[in-house]
């Protein structure tokens, strides 16, 4: 089955990880490296867990009522049964749910995935072959330009002046194009004059 790639923001969102060991570990760091706002659940903590001074702990066995406010919730227990049972509650409430080594029990998962910045590229094998997916993201890895974080940033600043500036559509197009091009290649930013220039070039046509 192919998952659909939806991106969506958790940037303080209540995420709740059932479960205190290392795979837990794991699913935290990728969770709060999208600064999500995570509480983690369990008995028992390792010591990277209960070192973090950044999510919430709960020390205590599941219960249904602990779903009750979470956006997402990752089961990461190991107790098959248990993390079935916690999947099939989060989805009767309509909550994000990855239940980890368990793929037929995951509303979602976790892809292998790059980020520079805001820029993020992800890549899954349906679950098949995690390997496969990580070794798609070492090869993205390895040919990404470095420049990839400044040229989003910098276009994210002149995109209202160029949709200001230029009436065209196909000429934004070719604007941004071009100026990618230039970034890519001379693996720089453009400077000022040479931005007005090219705005004004695509302003006339």
């Amino acid at each position: 089955m192919a998952y659909f790639p939806m991106f969506i923001e958790l940037k303080n969102m209540p995420c709740l990880v059932i479960g205190g060991g290392a795979v837990a570990v794991r699913k935290v760091q990728v969770l709060k490296e999208f600064e999500a706002e995570v509480t983690v659940l369990s008995e028992q903590f390792v010591p990277a867990l209960e070192e973090r001074t950044d999510i919430v702990k709960i020390k205590k066995s599941f219960e249904r009522s602990d779903l009750s406010g979470f956006f997402l919730v990752v089961a990461a227990t190991d107790d098959v049964i248990l993390n079935r049972s916690i999947s099939e509650e989060c989805k009767k409430r309509n909550i994000f749910v990855n239940v980890v080594d368990q793929q037929e029990d995951c509303g979602f998962i976790f892809p292998s995935y790059l980020k520079r910045g805001e820029v993020v590229a992800a890549f899954s094998s349906g679950g098949k072959s995690p390997a496969l997916s990580k070794r798609l993201k070492q090869i993205m890895e390895e040919n990404i330009p470095e420049e990839t974080e400044d040229a989003a940033e910098f276009l994210g600043r002149l995109r209202e002046r160029v949709k200001r500036e230029i009436d065209n559509p196909l000429g934004r197009k070719q604007f941004y194009e071009k100026l990618l091009d230039m970034i890519l290649s001379e693996h720089r930013l453009p400077e000022e004059h040479v931005v007005a220039a090219w705005i004004e070039e695509w302003r006339k046509s």
